[in-house]
């Protein structure tokens, strides 16, 4: 059957030579994969300056949804969007600019984010409608069957085991 590569970027492989990989690598649906999979790792502020520059998509406006999807030209972002990319944009600038300073800022604890986890998990609990504490697992009653073990893996008696009189001291 010979060789195959696989593309992590689109998640398919086909037989491996030349041709077809140079073919794959070329081709749109390969070149988009990897746009996407690198445009995860851009930093707030070049997402903000690039969505400030185009303008706002009729059709996802009126619909929620677009033809062209990530591939469009036009901006997919409500104001809301905006504003808080925008916020994180101002939040790191002022945390870059306190550790220029040298100011101290201490790193966030294990406590801080077990302390935030739970607040989330409360939160998500109260609002949806499955009861607050679960149910543990029980087996049926004479479930699992009692099975006799020998007497080599036994527990020992409340008073321990027998001690022959040859074998104390005496």
């Amino acid at each position: 059957m010979g060789k195959r590569y696989f593309c992590d970027y689109c998640d398919r492989s086909f037989q491996d030579n030349l041709h077809n990989r140079k073919k794959h690598l070329n081709g749109v649906q390969h070149l988009r994969a990897k746009r996407l999979w690198y445009d995860l790792f851009r930093d707030a502020a070049a997402i903000l300056q690039e969505e400030q520059t185009k303008k706002p998509c009729r059709k996802f406006l009126q619909t929620g949804q677009c033809d062209f999807g990530s591939n469009c030209r036009f901006s997919h972002m409500t104001e809301q969007d905006l504003e808080k990319l925008s916020a994180q944009v101002q939040g790191e600038k002022r945390l870059k600019e306190l550790q220029r300073e040298g100011a101290d800022i201490p790193p966030g604890t294990i406590e801080d984010w077990l302390d935030k986890r739970a607040q989330r998990l409360s939160a998500a609990q109260s609002n949806s409608a499955l009861p607050e504490k679960p149910v543990p697992f029980q087996y049926p009653p004479g479930w699992p069957p009692v099975q006799e073990l020998p007497p080599s893996l036994q527990a020992p008696p409340p008073g321990g085991w027998p001690v022959p009189p040859n074998l104390q001291w005496g």
